[in-house]
């Protein structure tokens, strides 16, 4: 199975900004090659339900598609470093209402006409607060 690991999240003024990291697990045994996977970034802001806000398709750097939730484009990029088994997610001119827990998944596809709505392997989440 696929075991994935997020990392980069903290504390940031509003304006700030923040790179999330999504790592597959090397350990022998533990998991895939996350070259091949879509990845997707979903946060759960508290109260509120879960929503992707990016996701790449698997593939080569510069074959990928992409997609982004309205509220995150133009400030939010999503990219990948397969020789490091590492999707990234640069956030910029964060908002205080982005304040939640980030997750990365591995979904069935990131197409540009729909957000992925779940992964079939999940990291445990990593916390974003932004303060005003």
């Amino acid at each position: 199975q696929l075991k994935l690991v997020e990392s980069g999240g903290g504390l940031v003024q509003a304006g700030g900004s923040l790179r999330l990291s999504c790592a597959a697990d090397r350990t022998p045994g533990s998991g895939l090659n996350l070259e091949y996977y879509a990845v997707a970034w979903f946060r759960q802001a508290p109260g509120k339900e879960r929503e992707a806000v990016a996701c790449i398709s698997g593939g080569e750097p510069g074959s990928n598609g992409y997609n982004y939730a309205p509220s995150v484009k133009g400030r939010f990029i999503i990219s990948r470093d397969n020789a490091k088994n590492t999707v990234y997610l640069q956030m910029n001119s964060l908002q205080p209402d982005e304040t939640g827990v980030y997750s990365c998944a591995s979904p069935p596809y990131c197409v540009s006409s729909r957000m992925p709505t779940g992964g079939t392997y999940w990291g445990q989440g990593t916390q974003v607060t932004v303060s005003s």
